[in-house]
């Protein structure tokens, strides 16, 4: 199965709409049979960890994937809304065969999504989900005989354990005395456990997106929407605002000034205090193709290398993996610390710049502004037919933007992964340029994609 015939597993699982195919419940059971059946291997009693976020349809899809799991003869252990690092690091610290986190992070509620990590905590590779895709195709799958069906209990301590996990994670004998810090958990799954870490630590602790309904997840808040953050920032005059998105695996800041401080940001203030430090494994950073020109520059000004792979979190884990690196992250707030955790953890890599703050004595406004971005821009094209991407003309006017650019910017024009979206993106030293480049090219593409075909199906 390649990936253009593949359905159900995108980028990042299975998202979707609630109550519809892919996202409703039937899928959902059918997948946890498939995924049961999959990961049961051996004599041993086979265990699954499920994990939410806090939408409403969190109901439904929680106890359909329950089903297909005792169905396949796993046993379920339910823990809640918890973040999605939380479910990896349960995942191994159970020694769990399968971990599973309902939730479509940063997106609204009317949304969902499933994630599945291996035993390892890691996001399962390509590979993995073609087979167990392949295996929801077939009907029955990974029933068990009546005597073999698994059992359902409830972990009542997992916050717990997380929350002394993410607290390990900060230098011992530091504290967060004397800072106030100002936290939106985005209504989401972190709404109990960040606020209570960063008061454990020592923090005055400002909190908001605590009360979710089911239906105000990421709404107006979060790393998405950090606007009500920072003016509350402001107004109380903390020293650093804190936004998490609904699965709390993406992180954004804002400075004591108000003024937001992106993943890429993040990335150089860490690599650079861990360089110092000798904790950075090597000389290398890992990130995506969207990270800024700058980012890239600064690295190199400090010895360091930008190691760039396509954009997901699950394919910067990899590239770190790969090369030994252990810092990596994506401009969009997923930072990959994996000296602390095997996926994205908002929570961990926001006291990561705290010991920064605590080390270096300065306000974030200084510490986390490491560079000077370089003016970029991002224009989406939208298209019906077959992807003008294979065009000679579209081709040629790419690399002539290339050779025009030169060192001083870059072009990355690439397909959207979920969507019939061309990405065209540009940087450069003038943002002029930058204007130009990507206004051509993205009117080149588009009258291109017109005139194309419609795609036939089948």
């Amino acid at each position: 199965m390649t990936d253009a015939v593949r359905r159900l597993f995108g980028t990042d699982g299975i998202r979707g709409v609630a109550n519809r195919a892919p996202m409703d419940a039937l899928t959902a059971l059918r997948l946890g049979q498939a995924a049961g059946y999959f990961f049961s291997r051996g004599a041993h009693r086979h265990r699954v960890v499920i994990g939410k976020d806090t939408r409403l349809s969190g109901y439904m899809l929680e106890p359909a994937l329950t089903a297909g799991f005792v169905g396949a003869g796993m046993d379920v252990v339910l823990v809640g809304p918890l973040p999605t690092p939380a479910i990896a690091l349960l995942t191994r610290s159970l020694r769990a065969d399968l971990g599973v986190m309902i939730s479509a992070s940063h997106n609204p509620f009317e949304d969902n999504g499933i994630k599945l990590f291996g035993p390892d905590g890691l996001k399962l590779s390509d590979a993995q989900e073609m087979e167990i895709e392949a295996l929801m195709a077939q009907d029955p799958v990974g029933l068990v005989a009546p005597s073999r069906l698994g059992r359902a209990s409830r972990l009542d301590d997992a916050p717990g354990r997380y929350i002394e996990a993410v607290k390990a994670s900060f230098p011992k004998g530091r504290s967060l005395a004397g800072l106030r810090i100002v936290v939106d958990c985005a209504h989401g799954a972190a709404y109990k456990v960040a606020p209570t870490v960063l008061w454990e630590l020592g923090a005055e602790v400002v909190s908001i997106g605590v009360s979710p309904d089911g239906f105000n997840i990421n709404k107006e808040c979060g790393s998405t929407a950090p606007g009500r953050l920072a003016e509350l920032v402001r107004e109380r005059r903390a020293d650093l605002g804190i936004a998490l998105d609904g699965d709390a695996d993406r992180l954004v800041l804002v400075d004591e000034q108000g003024q937001v401080i992106d993943g890429d940001q993040i990335l150089a203030t860490v690599a650079e205090s861990w360089a110092a430090q000798g904790r950075l494994n090597g000389t290398s950073v890992v990130a995506t193709v969207m990270s800024n020109l700058g980012l890239e520059r600064f690295l190199e000004s400090r010895g360091l290398n930008l190691l760039r792979t396509k954009v997901g979190d699950r394919y910067v884990s990899e590239r770190m993996r790969e090369t030994g690196a252990n810092l990596g992250g994506e401009q969009s707030g997923h930072m990959i610390l994996s000296d602390f955790g095997t996926t994205g953890d908002g929570l961990v890599a926001a006291l990561q710049v705290l010991a920064v703050l605590g080390e270096q004595k300065q306000p974030a406004s200084e510490a986390c502004r490491r560079f000077t971005p370089l003016p970029q821009r991002l224009v989406n094209v939208r298209y019906n037919g077959l992807s003008p991407l294979g065009d000679a003309g579209v081709k040629e006017a790419i690399a002539a933007a290339e050779t025009r650019l030169g060192h001083r910017g870059r072009v990355l024009i690439r397909p959207s992964g979920t969507e019939p979206l061309i990405r065209v993106m540009a940087e450069a030293e003038e943002e002029g340029m930058v204007e130009e480049t990507v206004e051509s090219l993205a009117a080149l593409i588009r009258a291109r994609a017109a005139a194309l075909p419609m795609k036939v199906e089948g």
